[in-house]
């Protein structure tokens, strides 16, 4: 079996692409998902899969934030980015993704499945573009 070929091109253009690709993709599964969740097991268990969707949409946009600033930091003749005000927003990300865990989970009665579900929809979906991506190469 030959070795597998290393992607040493990748820029962060392509990375960035990569999650913006992922986040869409994310945002279209809410958009099949939401009547069905609605109508089948109520609203409430919608909204816990919207929080959950929502949660994990905003780590992918705080990881472009992060790659981002770092990228600048690396690269020679680019003006870098402040790290203290990304930093900032990831952390605070990270609070505010637990408030609404927790209130979710002690105000909603829907299902935790659905939550679950909602926060592994942009793994999947990061999954899904690694993988086409891997097809590409």
């Amino acid at each position: 079996m030959p070795p597998t070929k290393i992607l040493t091109d990748f820029t962060e253009d392509d990375i960035r692409r990569t999650l913006l690709r992922a986040l869409k993709l994310a945002g279209a599964v809410v958009l099949v998902a939401t009547p069905v969740l609605w109508v089948w097991l109520g609203w409430q268990t919608w909204l816990m899969f919207l929080i959950g969707t929502a949660i994990s949409a905003t780590g992918i946009f705080e990881w472009l934030q992060l790659l981002s600033a770092m990228m600048s930091r690396m690269e020679e003749g680019r003006a870098p980015k402040p790290m203290g005000r990304v930093l900032v927003m990831f952390f605070l990300r990270l609070a505010l993704a637990g408030v609404l865990l927790y209130a979710s989970l002690n105000s909603l009665h829907g299902s935790i499945y659905a939550l679950l579900a909602g926060l592994a929809i942009s793994l999947l979906a990061l999954l899904f573009e690694a993988a086409r991506l891997m097809a590409r190469n």
